[in-house]
């Protein structure tokens, strides 16, 4: 009976080793990317690479902004374990304002969520600030 106990503890054992599956992971170069400062209608386009560092092939299901006006396009194939990926972002450079948005990407990953951030400043160099205007003294006149 002792025996018939401890075979099947050693069969529960090995066919819970070989149950666990295969993970996919995404490893990110970075989360955040700086656009500095840039000019009204400059090239918004920027790229999140990543690398699957898991032994299962990467299905990225969704990636989304938090606004319209950042536009991310993921890729459409499985990206098998050990090879990259990219993210493209696009942000709408026509609006003149800071830029501090998330892109947040949906994987089979064993982190399923994972949330990138773009962040900069878009400004229009035809339009000057009173406070950047030199001024002339009264003695330069």
């Amino acid at each position: 009976m002792k025996n018939l106990i401890v075979v099947m503890f050693v069969g529960l054992m090995t066919f819970s080793v070989n149950a666990q599956e295969k993970v996919a992971k995404i490893e990110f170069k970075e989360t955040t990317i700086d656009y500095g400062t840039i000019e009204k209608g400059a090239n918004g386009i920027r790229t999140f690479e990543f690398t699957n560092t898991g032994d299962a092939p990467l299905i990225i299901s969704k990636a989304s902004s938090t606004c319209g006006c950042t536009v991310p396009k993921k890729p459409k194939d499985p990206i098998m374990p050990g090879k990259t990926g990219e993210i493209e972002v696009k942000y709408d450079t026509k609006r003149v304002m800071p830029i501090r948005k998330t892109i947040t990407v949906l994987s089979n990953a064993d982190t399923p969520s994972v949330a990138l951030k773009i962040k900069g400043e878009v400004i229009d160099p035809s339009k000057t600030s009173v406070l950047n205007a030199k001024k002339k003294s009264v003695m330069e006149q």
